[in-house]
């Protein structure tokens, strides 16, 4: 990166800590630490320029309607800034193709076509979604939203949109709803390999998780 662009990120950088700075629904600023962290390694081994990958990583929760209660102020927002930071109109626009079609909510009607760039953001976005850490921010949003932990009765949603996405269903139902589903969803070859590991530690969890449930010892 040149010297602008490492300007225009620790910008970028400040910006999400300031929208982000509050949050306690899973998506707060160490969420996104990980995620750049990610998009970073996924660049170094994807052999990509790092900028737009990582302004996308940073900000791509700031207009999250799970975090944000007026979405459209959220982005007038973020283009305001974008523009006052003078980050280059081609650049821009990818930065909101980026975040406009990364989330898995938004790619369950219709997988959304994303450039390398954003295959790489994407993947980091999702492996930050589980593993060890995917576990903890499931059940930290599950207390956030007062869903319940797990009702053996109440089976896995198999088919889902946007709004059925969001509506609540016990937090373990989450892991076959989703999480478990992301590892055959990861973009790049660096990514499958980091997932299956994550996959793994969720799997065993769940073993665990339902055999002491039922009082197993």
């Amino acid at each position: 990166m040149n010297e602008l662009q490492q300007q225009q990120l620790a910008a970028a950088t400040t910006y999400m800590q300031q929208v982000l700075g509050s949050d306690h629904s899973g998506h707060s600023v160490d969420h996104i630490q990980r995620v750049v962290h990610l998009t970073t390694t996924l660049c170094q081994q994807e052999q990509v320029a790092a900028f737009v990958p990582l302004m996308a990583a940073t900000l791509h929760d700031v207009i999250d309607d799970k975090v944000v209660s007026d979405v459209e102020q959220a982005r007038q927002a973020l283009s305001n800034f974008l523009g006052a930071q003078q980050v280059s109109t081609a650049d821009q626009n990818e930065i909101w193709l980026i975040i406009d079609r990364l989330s898995f909510s938004k790619n369950l009607d219709q997988k959304q076509e994303l450039p390398l760039n954003g295959q790489i953001v994407q993947d980091a976005d999702r492996l930050d979604a589980i593993g060890a850490i995917g576990i903890a921010r499931t059940f930290y949003y599950g207390g956030h939203t007062g869903a319940p932990l797990y009702d053996p009765a109440v089976k896995p949603r198999t088919q889902l949109d946007k709004a059925t996405y969001r509506k609540q269903s016990p937090v373990i139902n989450h892991f076959y709803e989703k999480l478990l589903l992301l590892q055959d969803s990861m973009n790049t070859a660096s990514a499958k390999k980091i997932a299956a590991q994550r996959q793994q530690v969720m799997l065993t969890f769940l073993d665990e998780f339902k055999a002491e449930w039922q009082g197993e010892s």
